[in-house]
């Protein structure tokens, strides 16, 4: 049976800047089951940075709802809305944001260090799986200046699955890197989404955009498309068609 995981109903935000209203989104109804990749796409400008923070628990709607999982995030305290960003949401961005003086496993572990009820060996337990779902546990002991970009964001999947998050908000996690290395991270995500993790990817890009399958389109604050993709691009195999560029001494 499918499940709804995110409901939203005319969700509006609106930035007031002195006479100025700026409305980002205009009424946004969607719904969003469990074990969906959808991908947000439009134009700078169209909303959809703004769904995502919202999605993200990172801002608050100046009106409508907002349920994740259950929970009506739009009426929760502060303090709560802290609790679900760490356990229910796992984000991954385009500048990694790493912490440059810990290693790859440190970075990884971090969010659990807020989960007080765990111990070290659960912690350890956990981290050293999400490192090796996304096949970067040989490199745990180093350090971001030792990796690869892919291998960084590698890395930044890692630390948003170790809570093990009702769903992944990724935006733009192909921003910073080649053509090869987004399409290897495209092809974790996949593996990830094969899994039964909820995705929502926010792209510009629409060859990023046709590995997912659904796709929402914004303009102007106002969904103009919500369409399945029958035949999502398939990560794995796009690799193998892609020259191996080695990196130059």
């Amino acid at each position: 049976m499918v499940k709804p995981l995110i409901i939203t109903k005319d969700l509006v935000k609106t930035y007031i800047m002195g006479d100025i209203h700026v409305h980002a989104l205009r009424g946004i109804d969607i719904q969003i089951n469990e074990g969906e990749f959808i991908a947000i796409m439009g134009a700078s400008g169209s909303g959809k940075t703004t769904f995502m923070n919202l999605l993200g628990c990172l801002d608050k709607p100046t009106s409508g709802s907002y349920s994740l999982d259950g929970i009506d995030v739009h009426s929760i305290k502060e303090s709560d809305l802290a609790r679900i960003r760490n356990e229910k949401i796992g984000y991954v961005f385009q500048s990694f944001y790493l912490l440059s003086r810990t290693t790859a496993y440190e970075n990884v572990e971090l969010p659990l260090l807020y989960r007080t009820k765990l111990n070290h060996e659960e912690r350890k337990a956990k981290t050293l799986l999400a490192l090796r779902t996304v096949a970067i546990e040989d490199r745990a002991h180093h350090y971001p200046n030792q990796l690869s970009g892919g291998q960084q964001q590698r890395v930044a999947i890692a630390r948003a699955i170790v809570n093990s998050p009702v769903f992944l908000l990724a935006d733009e996690p192909t921003g910073n890197l080649d053509t090869r290395t987004g399409v290897e991270v495209m092809a974790v995500m996949q593996a990830l989404h094969n899994q039964g993790k909820t995705i929502v990817l926010v792209t510009h890009e629409n060859d990023i955009a046709a590995y997912a399958d659904r796709l929402i389109t914004f303009r102007d604050g106002r969904i103009i498309a919500d369409q399945k993709n029958t035949n999502p691009r398939n990560a794995a195999e796009d690799l193998k068609k892609l020259p191996i560029i080695e990196d130059e001494d």
